[in-house]
């Protein structure tokens, strides 16, 4: 109980000092051992038996060196309280005694240290997992990120270009034209920059965690009811755009808004850049259960964006796989491409009802 009792009272050295608090409590423990024995001859091996339970104080700050401690400091400090137990209990125990106290004294040390690994493969589990889920969580903020950039910047910037070699191409000749296309560069830039703005905005606040009063107005993400005005954009590059819904038209989550319209945006990004064709068709359909989005074209067949050209499609797998959907992207048997996204709406979480 004494020892037992100095192990409490330096509880704070062994937080601060580990090593140090298994030093004192060896010695303590020792001087236990090869003190005068308790009073009564009758009782002397007894007595020698009994003074070696003071050492389970040194094995429960074993068990806390092996749990915190480095690896190499905690080989060093069993070693050292074997060599040092054993020696005592050899030196102090006598007969049946001497293999009675030693397998106690073993089985001791083993337990402390097994409780001791166990406690630190469970904390070193825990860490693992931590850093797991940050690394996952980072890794599929970097995709977002991409596949935002990719869709609002792939689809501008193929804009720009067709309109500039047509303004360059009609300045001299056309005026009036090239100044179209000089409004139309004007405006889709702007677009552009202001979705770029929106993105790096969100990432800045997001990083210095600013609270919702802190942060600055932003423009609302685009959704389905702006595919008229993506479509009209697409057409003032050269392909016209036949947009049609179906279904009740209605609000729908705002993750599966934005992901319809970044699928339509990529898949006329396609069009304009690979298609070779002049028209196009949208068809939107808010179904009961799950909103789809069709983009059919009747160019060349093939987009030529593969894993080798591009990550539109794969942007597009990703967009709908993360939100539980189906897509479908390839040529049609009669000529020209066809992209088909459906894209499920979340269950409605009902409200149990107790049995009266």
């Amino acid at each position: 109980m004494g020892a037992l009792l100095a192990v409490s009272l330096l509880a704070g050295v062994v937080r601060r000092m580990p090593l140090l608090a298994l030093a004192m409590a060896l010695f303590g423990s020792t001087a236990v051992v090869v003190g005068p024995p308790s009073s009564g001859h009758e009782s002397l091996a007894a007595s020698y038996q009994g003074q070696f339970l003071s050492y389970p104080a040194v094995d429960l700050v074993l068990g806390f060196i092996v749990a915190t401690c480095a690896r190499r400091a905690s080989i060093v400090a069993v070693a050292v309280s074997v060599a040092v137990q054993l020696l005592v209990i050899g030196v102090f125990a006598h007969g049946d005694g001497l293999t009675v106290n030693a397998v106690i004294a073993f089985l001791a040390l083993a337990t402390s240290c097994m409780a001791g690994l166990l406690s630190r493969e469970r904390r070193e589990h825990a860490v693992a997992l931590r850093s797991q889920e940050v690394a996952e969580a980072v890794t599929a903020e970097r995709l977002r990120i991409a596949r935002e950039l990719h869709d609002m910047v792939a689809h501008s910037i193929g804009i720009i270009a067709i309109q500039a070699g047509v303004g360059s191409r009609v300045i001299q000749t056309q005026p009036a034209q090239a100044r179209e296309a000089l409004r139309a560069i004007e405006v889709t830039s702007r677009e552009t920059l202001s979705g770029l703005r929106r993105t790096l905005v969100s990432l800045r606040q997001a990083d210095r965690g600013a609270t919702a009063s802190e942060q600055s107005p932003l423009a609302p993400s685009p959704g389905l009811a702006d595919v008229e005005r993506l479509a009209a954009a697409t057409a003032g590059a050269g392909v016209r755009v036949d947009v049609r819904c179906s279904g009740e038209q209605r609000p729908v989550p705002a993750d599966i808004d934005l992901s319809a319209y970044r699928i339509v945006q990529e898949a006329l990004t396609n069009v304009v850049r690979h298609a070779g064709t002049g028209r196009c068709r949208v068809a939107i359909d808010y179904g009961d259960e799950e909103p789809s989005v069709e983009i059919v074209d009747d160019g060349r067949g093939d987009t030529g964006n593969g894993s080798a050209h591009g990550f539109g499609i794969i942007g597009m797998r990703e967009r709908v796989g993360l939100l539980g959907g189906r897509l479908s992207a390839g040529p049609r048997p009669e000529g020209g491409f066809r992209v088909e996204a459906r894209l499920p709406m979340p269950a409605p979480v009902g409200v149990p009802v107790e049995a009266r």
